[in-house]
């Protein structure tokens, strides 16, 4: 590490030159940005070298996950490395801005939401805490997608993150890896054994990018986040095998789509097909280089388990199941049982959902013609799977029917992961009851020694220390610097419930977060916002469970209110949302439409204007939340109780200081157990209620439209011309969709006791000083929600590291 600044300097100087062959004077921008990213990377890099040199022999995590949604490294890494301040004072010497440096830095397109935030977070846990855990994803060519907001309308461009290169990536041919698809297999009986052989197969260079993983001051465990792009296979490389028609030649374009977009669209059974293929070339491609990493100890396979856990995020990865069993079978000729006590006791599975549109399901014909090999092996772990239940539990059909890997012509992925993983866990306590007594009944019967939970965290160390300096300092001079590293510290800060000085401290930040996202709404959307107005805010990804709607209702709500009262509202509002909606689903998008409408109407009424204002921050991202969260008073994590598996935005927010107003979904029942009803507006069903009606079919939101004026009069906005006559027609999907098909997620039935909490929220806001301890005590007891003590307990519990 550098000794000071002026040896920081002279290296940097020196490194400009040499990567990217320019003197300072000439240097743009993007020059100084990469030398300075190069300089890190080798510095991390030399670590990880010097580390692997004295590391003693340790069992290996590895997180297969289909996202990994970094958010910008180079500041985070300063952060960690702790040498921002030198840095910062060595570059302004040469002249050089740290902050145009860190705005040339792209969010790296490898994920969407929570799902990929989450894998992150976990990526910089397992470092901190020591473990040697290592992410297995694809570095997709492109992002999901841009999110551009034209007149309303959500349109999607490519996400193109990779124009300029990724610095902090390094390539890694000799680590490639041969992933087969398609073809068939020869099945033959040499020495009394079967053998198989894949013929004619397509094959596809899986070339590996590492990314060095390094967590807050831990310099002794340097992971790697490797991900795998598609690649043609050179004739030249295998001419001989191509000579004996052992594969096939496949176009360059089809070969690189594989690792070219995150989520194509599925909706066509091209999408299908690139999606599966998508999941078997990073499954394929981390379990060879996992396994050729292990021979190398020259341990007999026996020890796999000892040395090795495998884990999957999500179903997207569960075909690690059948590719690890013909990696033992076909290429290290181990017998069917061995192979299979191995692959169940290394993998591990969470789920992370109860809607049956996440669990994924494959048609059978479409498998078994991509994945010829693997599918055979799938059949053959049903067969043994229902032989033993034949016997376990004779003439109990329903049970069989419900945990069969193949049913209605689907290959079930959910059903292949409970069946061969030792531990299958939820992320949050309601998520994993919800798993067990209803999502996977049958199978907790057979397996109820595998399920148990683990509820979700997030890194504090960026979506506090980093994120929010100001609150940061406050916190480490109240309270010292040990919360970094240590997440239950921060309940200390509770000593200063009634300390008024350290109160209006809190407050004082709060407002100067607030000015920092008024700065990046004005920059980015010409948008002016008064920093006095309670900053309400609903981030994340848009969907019908997700509630977005109710939210937009509420604020039609309380313009009527204002129209019907001009004094009905003492104090302004900011409701601020984002989140991108999924490419085909027109739902979602209707209601980003509908949002702009309701801002646009509040514009140009003037009375509205001093009071009620909404903004759709558009293409939200890791690097725009990391200025929202700060910045927010109130979190709305409002969706249909039972549908979040988790949530972790409410947990960032909470970090922050914001008070959540939120349904009993989740991890918000956690998160109120934490803090106490007193500082957390808590409404609507409860997931018990919610599964009953699912359950009984007795809930008629007809009824409540026709009771509740207040419901009667938002509903029918949407289609009598209160926006205007094009969008009435525009927004009747919307109406339908709470009468016509009877308001499946409970949007109505919640309405009034959304408005009643919303009505004690803005009493309580009123009082600043109560308000500020609300706001002190979330962020008190936020730390248990830190990804460390997430990881710890996957580490003690499932992994044994």
């Amino acid at each position: 590490m550098f000794k000071d600044r002026e040896s920081f300097k002279h290296e940097y100087v020196d490194k400009l030159i040499k990567s990217e062959g320019v003197l300072l004077e000439e240097a743009t921008q993007w020059n100084k940005y990469v030398a300075l990213v190069g300089l890190l990377r080798e510095t991390v890099i030399s670590y990880q070298a010097i580390a692997k040199k004295h590391e003693v022999a340790a069992k290996q995590v590895y997180y297969f996950s289909m996202e990994f949604l970094m958010g910008r490294l180079l500041k985070y890494y300063l952060i960690n490395l702790g040498i921002e301040d030198l840095v910062r004072v060595g570059l302004n010497d040469l002249g050089i801005d740290l902050y145009d440096l860190l705005e040339q830095e792209k969010d790296p397109g490898l994920g969407n939401g929570g799902l990929g935030r989450l894998a992150a977070c976990f990526m910089d846990s397992m470092a901190f805490l020591g473990i040697n855990g290592h992410g297995n994803g694809i570095r997709y060519k492109y992002g999901m997608f841009d999110q551009r907001i034209i007149n309303g309308y959500q349109h999607e461009v490519a996400d193109d993150w990779l124009s300029k290169g990724f610095p902090w990536e390094t390539r890694k041919p000799d680590q490639a890896v041969v992933v087969k698809f398609k073809g068939n297999v020869q099945v033959e009986v040499l020495e009394g054994k079967l053998q198989f052989k894949h013929e004619n197969y397509e094959p596809v260079i899986a070339m590996p990018y590492d990314v060095p993983i390094m967590s807050y001051q831990n310099t002794a465990t340097i992971n790697t986040l490797r991900l795998w792009s598609a690649e043609p296979v050179p004739l030249e490389l295998d001419l001989e095998s191509f000579n004996r028609g052992e594969f096939q030649s496949v176009s360059r374009s089809t070969v690189e789509s594989i690792s070219y977009v995150l989520y194509p669209d599925d909706s066509s059974q091209t999408g299908k097909e690139l999606r599966l293929k998508q999941e078997y070339f990073f499954v394929a491609a981390g379990l060879g280089s996992i396994v050729r990493t292990f021979k190398e100890k020259k341990v007999p396979w026996s020890d796999f388990t000892r040395w090795v856990a495998i884990h999957i995020n999500d179903t997207h990865p569960t075909l690690c199941i059948p590719e690890l069993m013909r990696i033992f079978i076909d290429e290290e000729g181990l017998a069917w049982e061995e192979a299979w006590k191995i692959t169940v006791n290394t993998i591990s599975f969470t789920n992370h959902t109860i809607l049956p549109e996440a669990l994924e399901s494959w048609p059978i014909a479409m498998f078994r013609n991509f994945l010829p090999r693997i599918f055979m092996i799938v059949e053959e772990i049903e067969r043994r799977f229902l032989e033993t239940l034949h016997q376990r539990f004779p003439g109990e059909e329903k049970l069989i029917l419900k945990t069969r890997i193949f049913c209605d012509g689907q290959v079930n992925m959910a059903n292949l992961a409970v069946i061969g993983c030792s531990s299958i866990n939820g992320v949050a306590a309601l998520h994993t009851n919800i798993l067990v007594q209803q999502t996977f009944k049958e199978f907790h019967r057979i397996f109820g020694y595998k399920f148990n939970n683990k509820t979700n965290g997030v890194n504090h160390r960026r979506f506090l220390l980093a994120a929010n300096p100001s609150l940061s300092r406050l916190i480490t001079e109240s309270i010292g610097p040990s919360w970094i590293e240590d997440w239950s510290q921060l309940k200390n800060l509770q000593a200063f419930q009634q300390d008024r000085s350290f109160l209006k401290q809190l407050s004082a930040v709060k407002h100067r977060n607030k000015l920092q996202l008024i700065h990046l709404i004005k920059e980015k959307q010409d948008i002016i916002l008064d920093p006095f107005s309670l900053f309400d805010v609903q981030v994340k990804r848009i969907h019908a469970y997700k509630r977005q709607l109710l939210n937009v209702l509420k604020i039609m709500h309380l313009y009527n209110l204002l129209q019907d009262n001009p004094s009905s509202l003492n104090q302004s509002y900011t409701f601020i949302l984002g989140g991108k909606a999924a490419p085909g689903y027109y739902y979602a998008k209707t209601v980003i439409k509908l949002i702009h409408a309701l801002a646009r109407k509040l514009r140009q009424d003037p009375l509205a204007e001093q009071y009620l204002t909404v903004v759709f921050l558009e293409n939200f991202n890791v690097s725009v939340g990391e200025i929202v969260y700060p910045a927010a008073d109130v979190s709305e994590q409002i969706s249909t109780a039972s549908k979040e598996a988790s949530g972790t935005g409410n947990m960032k927010f909470m970090m922050n200081g914001a008070v959540t107003l939120g349904t009993l979904d989740g991890a918000n029942v956690e998160i109120l157990d934490s803090v106490g009803q007193e500082n957390m507006f808590v409404f609507g069903l409860n997931a018990q209620e919610v599964l009953r009606y699912y359950e009984r079919q007795n809930y008629r939101s007809w009824d409540i439209y026709q009771a509740n004026p207040e419901v009667h009069r938002v509903v029918d906005q949407l289609i009598n011309g209160f926006f205007n006559e094009e969008q009435s027609e525009e927004f009747r999907m919307i109406y339908d969709s709470l009468l016509l098909y009877n308001d499946e997620f409970f949007v109505l039935h919640d309405f009034a006791a959304y408005i009643d909490a919303f009505k004690k929220l803005r009493e309580a806001h009123m009082h600043q000083e109560k308000w500020n301890q609300m706001s002190l005590i979330n962020i008190a007891n936020s730390g248990k929600f830190s990804s460390d003590r997430a990881i710890r307990e996957y580490g003690e519990a499932i992994w044994k590291v």
